[in-house]
């Protein structure tokens, strides 16, 4: 690798950690807010029929996916994010074409696990805040790290969709 190279493999290493550490920050910073300011369970509506702020404590995975109270649960899952921490990491620093999809798909992702895992290691389970709905359908609650992890795995696979699995 040339000096120039290292030099740009160190500078995407540091704005992909900022990128990462930004929205881990915004994450836990509308989290906090939440738990200062809504009640469990509580719903504040924003967009009438369309748009809550509802807190909710999620104890499973994305969407409340094998959600319980088991400690068994607690392991696991923080267990999977740091393993997947690591991947993207890894995926991010060994790739050989660092795409802006690949950019952006790890950062989101990696700043996105690391509010999650935040939270089940803090309470033992995520906070959710953002609740969208029609009517009586309600798609299930989120927050700020699950949205940075969806946007980032759909470049993600844009990125391998395009350039294949050898960047």
């Amino acid at each position: 690798m040339t000096e120039m190279a290292g030099r740009d493999r160190l500078r995407s290493g540091i704005m992909f950690m900022v990128v990462a550490v930004a929205v881990l920050g915004l994450d836990q910073i509308s989290k906090q807010w939440v738990l200062n300011n809504v009640p469990l369970y509580r719903q504040i509506p924003v967009i009438p029929s369309f748009f809550n702020i509802t807190h909710l404590n999620n104890t499973g995975a994305a969407f409340g996916f094998m959600a319980g109270h088991e400690n068994w649960r607690h392991l696991f899952f923080q267990t999977i994010s740091f393993v997947a921490l690591g991947g993207l990491f890894y995926l991010f620093i060994t790739a050989k074409d660092q795409t802006r999809w690949l950019f952006w798909g790890c950062s989101l992702v990696f700043g996105g696990a690391s509010g999650n895992l935040v939270d089940r290691i803090r309470f033992g389970h995520v906070v959710d805040f953002l609740d969208f709905y029609l009517g009586t359908y309600h798609w299930p609650a989120f927050n700020v790290a699950d949205s940075a992890i969806t946007i980032g795995g759909f470049m993600l696979a844009i990125h391998f969709l395009h350039f294949g699995s050898e960047s």
